[in-house]
């Protein structure tokens, strides 16, 4: 396994990705979007490579609140779907925890959909706890 931070250069393996997790985005939308996010200061993609290929992404927004002090706050955690439940996803949270201690930040924070009971329990069995609830409200 390789870690690294993501460039331009892995815009497509990266949107392939994201299409995983959000399979009724249509896929214009998620590279528009994608493209945004690369411009952002703040935004750090990660992405985890098998043999070269890139299998896992996830990004991270650089925040400071005064809950938690300095924090990734993690964005889009995708493992191929094919790769799952292999200890793979595990390594790379290690590595990105690993990195942000290095970096000085004081926590790590993410969402994951109500509606993903495994990625839950993975979260759980990495030390995460549920600390609120996070709420949207779509502007049209």
């Amino acid at each position: 396994m390789e870690y690294k931070i993501l460039d331009q250069s892995h815009f497509n393996a990266m949107v392939d990705l994201a299409q995983q997790l959000n399979p009724n985005l249509e896929r214009s939308l998620i590279e528009k979007r994608q493209a945004a996010m690369l411009d952002y200061e703040h935004y750090t993609p990660f992405g985890c490579f098998l043999n070269g290929v890139l299998v896992g992404i996830t990004a991270g927004w650089t925040t400071t609140r005064i809950y938690s002090g300095k924090q990734l706050e993690l964005d889009n955690v995708v493992m191929d779907s094919s790769l799952r439940a292999q200890g793979l996803g595990k390594d790379f949270m290690a590595w990105i925890e690993n990195w942000s201690r290095n970096k000085g930040y004081e926590s790590i924070e993410l969402n994951s959909y109500v509606d993903s009971p495994k990625a839950h329990k993975f979260y759980f069995n990495l030390g995460c706890r549920i600390a609120g609830f996070h709420f949207i409200k779509k502007l049209d």
